[in-house]
């Protein structure tokens, strides 16, 4: 007998609906999986034998075969064990139900029979109203997750006799469907979240004393989305700094936070009954990450840090001492916002809108240009130092912050800076201002300005446009360090609430540029 249900794989931070079939004929007993199943897909053969044989139910004691269609199409996760399983049960007669064509069921079995969590079930949720399913079967700790897209009925299952119970025949009409709320709950039952956006215990810039000139780097960085560097001495505050920079970013928007939800669902990272992600990321990998965990790839494409970190901040301490190859791989996802990963089997594209934030030393010892302390580099040290960070790595980067020591004296004394809170209502104000400049376009921050946004947004007045044309040729600067150049300045307009740029904007967009 032949039993058809739906399942679905993801690919990159997408899914694709998957026509799970079993047929269970007269024959020598054997199980056979086809459709480009992965080894943890042919593995479940065990797993699903295991779970219906200690949930008190027979295993069919014949010919197995499991067809994943389109056969073309390679799949990938554990969460076809109860597809498979529930597909046996109704091809051998233990269900009524042999064809279940409005129902997509997911999930891994353990081998007595309870459903463990899935990964990636938000963007199989979208799939499955995408392609107008009711119904999605699936592991209970899922459910709040799944619960986001509107529209679909959810039917969270603990053991695989709960997920038998589940597909029997019901009553003629549709499944009640159930409706998102914003903050994370679904009509009638709660959905969480995994974060609420609550900032307060993320450190308080008023902790750091002085760094003035860091703390509006900072600022602008979060309200224009800019990249920044901070280059000091050990001991200067640039980690403790970093750090503080998601205290004053915005929150996360609606289509943000599911943007930012998916990728942590492919990732695995969301936690059992965790809903949606309200917090902006913060991701700050080691300096021996390799460049597929950076950037992301594998075999089978996963998202890297730079994905994880998409609408939030990616901080990379001891920036020189990463590997030249990751550094490098750097440079497109900054310019274009995204990465795609090609391998032989499949390809994928992940998003990775970040604000990156790298922190490095001047010199090896890290005492070149300390007030006290001597430097024991030579100039070729320094210079090769230096030069692990390319021209045009550094092009991308719009604010090179010289961070020095803080002196003795004001670590002895009371913290009197200004808090987050403040700096943060001033970065919002400066995004409204934005957000209204932009309405009706794809640009979301000024450092996503389109060259035609440039033409429109970025208009100079004739003296600003004199300084910036003699910046240029002192400078030297590129073609692509101009345009940056002049999105720095728009946000520093917006902070200043000025609807053009003038030339104090423009010179202290310059300032960050004239870098030893």
């Amino acid at each position: 007998m032949l039993a058809c249900l739906r399942a679905a794989t993801v690919i990159g931070i997408d899914a694709s609906l998957v026509d799970v079939e079993v047929d269970v004929s007269f024959g020598l007993p054997s199980f056979a999986m086809v459709g480009l199943p992965d080894t943890a897909i042919r593995e479940s053969r065990d797993r699903v034998r295991s779970a219906i044989r200690n949930s008190q139910l027979e295993f069919p004691p014949h010919r197995i075969t499991v067809n994943l269609a389109p056969a073309d199409l390679r799949k990938t996760g554990t969460q076809f064990d109860l597809p498979i399983a529930l597909g046996i049960l109704a091809a051998s007669g233990h269900l009524s139900h042999r064809h279940v064509e409005d129902l997509l069921v997911l999930g891994e079995l353990s081998l007595d029979g309870a459903v463990q969590t899935a990964t990636g079930v938000l963007p199989i949720a979208v799939a499955a109203r995408r392609h107008q399913l009711r119904e999605l079967l699936l592991p209970t700790p899922n459910a709040a997750e799944a619960a986001l897209v509107g529209d679909l009925h959810v039917t969270p299952v603990g053991t695989l006799k709960e997920a038998i119970d589940a597909v029997a025949p019901r009553p003629a009409g549709p499944p009640p469907a159930r409706s998102i709320s914003l903050a994370g709950t679904v009509s009638g039952t709660a959905a969480g979240t995994h974060d609420d956006g609550d900032v307060t215990d993320v450190p308080d810039f008023a902790d750091v004393q002085g760094q003035a000139l860091t703390k509006r780097a900072l600022e602008i960085a979060a309200t224009g989305g800019h990249h920044a560097l901070l280059v000091g001495p050990p001991g200067s505050g640039n980690t403790m700094m970093a750090r503080r920079l998601p205290g004053i970013l915005p929150p996360l928007g609606v289509d943000e936070a599911l943007e930012t939800t998916t990728i942590h669902s492919v990732a695995g990272l969301l936690p059992a009954h965790g809903g949606l992600v309200r917090r902006r990321p913060f991701r700050a990998p080691h300096h021996t990450t390799s460049d597929v965990a950076l950037v992301g790839g594998g075999s089978l494409p996963r998202p890297g840090e730079i994905s994880l970190a998409h609408n939030g901040v990616l901080f990379l301490d001891e920036l020189p001492e990463f590997t030249r190859r990751s550094l490098e791989a750097l440079r497109q996802p900054l310019q274009e916002g995204a990465v795609r990963i090609a391998r032989a089997a499949q390809s994928a594209r992940f998003p990775a809108r970040f604000i990156l934030v790298g922190a490095m030393n001047p010199c090896p010892c890290g005492l070149h240009g300390h007030p006290v302390r001597p430097c024991r580099c030579t100039p070729g040290e320094r210079q090769r130092y230096r030069a692990r960070l390319s021209g045009p790595l550094l092009d991308r980067i719009d604010l090179v912050v010289d961070v020095p020591p803080a002196p003795t004296g004001d670590l002895l004394t009371r913290p009197s800076g200004v808090t987050s809170a403040a700096i943060r209502a001033r970065v919002q104000a400066a995004r409204e201002r934005q957000r209204t400049r932009l309405a009706g376009r794809a640009e979301r921050c000024n450092a996503e300005l389109s060259e035609r946004g440039l033409r429109t947004d970025c208009r100079l007045d004739r003296p600003t446009a004199r300084l910036l044309e003699t910046a240029a040729t002192t400078l030297t600067l590129s073609a692509r360090s101009h345009v940056r150049l002049l999105k720095l300045a728009r946000t520093i307009a917006d902070l200043d609430g000025a609807a053009s740029i003038g030339r104090p904007h423009l010179a202290e967009a310059l300032q960050f540029r004239m870098v030893e």
